[in-house]
């Protein structure tokens, strides 16, 4: 059984959330909102986006806000009590081509078992230092995964089996901020998983609200690969074994 859903993790993008849920629910895919403590403004938004399309449309509030990560991992939760098999996490801030949801889709339903990981395409609105930044954590991930198989871990549109999240979420806590997208893509791929990188266009973003914090989320992505180089150091052989048997 294929049963797919669509998580938006959401933290004041008022000015955007509207239309790229439109976009959403054009693909005839249900939606779960993630209201990660918004103000007042943005939380009335969501409760009248939610009202507006039941059946459609689930929303879970967080009474403040924790951080994309534990959004989009409560999203998890809500979308294994309704029983969804894959959930695409996609971002609230319209930097993401909806018009690719079925591509996603489909590669899902192909390799149930595997991510289905966006490899952005940037047009000319990126950060010149956002674009040549990523290298070093492409560079850290390749390090430790021992493989090229991870092309983008930072992109925020792709789609996981959703047993394969809730049981590596019981076991230990994911990064919670902006470190979630690249700790929980090389922690499934320790696991086991596949990962099939799907090219995506991405532009920045069309509210001009971003919530990445240069000290703080640096200094969580440098813990993060200190702490994923010493998991690579045990899980060696292992890699070296499994990179070695696709070649």
């Amino acid at each position: 059984m294929f049963k797919p859903a669509v998580v938006i993790p959401v933290y004041d993008h008022e000015h955007a959330v509207g239309a790229v849920l439109r976009a959403v629910l054009a693909h005839g895919v249900p939606c779960i909102l993630v209201d990660d403590g918004s103000s007042p403004g943005c939380a009335r938004l969501l409760d009248e986006l939610a009202a507006a399309a039941p059946g459609q449309v689930l929303l879970v509030r967080h009474a403040r806000n924790e951080g994309k990560g534990a959004a989009v991992i409560s999203g998890f939760r809500r979308a294994a009590q309704e029983g969804y098999t894959h959930l695409l996490q996609i971002d609230a801030d319209g930097q993401h081509n909806t018009d690719d949801i079925p591509r996603f889709l489909v590669l899902a339903e192909r390799h149930p078992e595997a991510v289905i990981a966006g490899c952005p395409q940037f047009d000319a609105s990126v950060p010149a230092a956002r674009l040549y930044g990523r290298y070093l954590t492409h560079a850290c991930v390749w390090m430790n995964t021992m493989s090229l198989a991870i092309r983008d871990s930072m992109c925020g549109f792709r789609a996981y089996p959703v047993a394969a999240v809730m049981a590596l979420a019981a076991r230990r806590q994911i990064g919670q901020r902006m470190n979630f997208d690249t700790d929980i893509l090389v922690r499934l791929y320790w696991d086991g998983l596949e990962v099939v990188n799907l090219p995506t266009p991405v532009r920045y973003p069309l509210d001009g609200v971003s919530h990445f914090r240069m000290v703080r989320d640096n200094a969580l992505l440098t813990r993060m690969h200190i702490t994923h180089l010493f998991g690579m150091l045990w899980r060696l052989p292992s890699l070296l074994g499994r990179t070695w048997r696709k070649r």
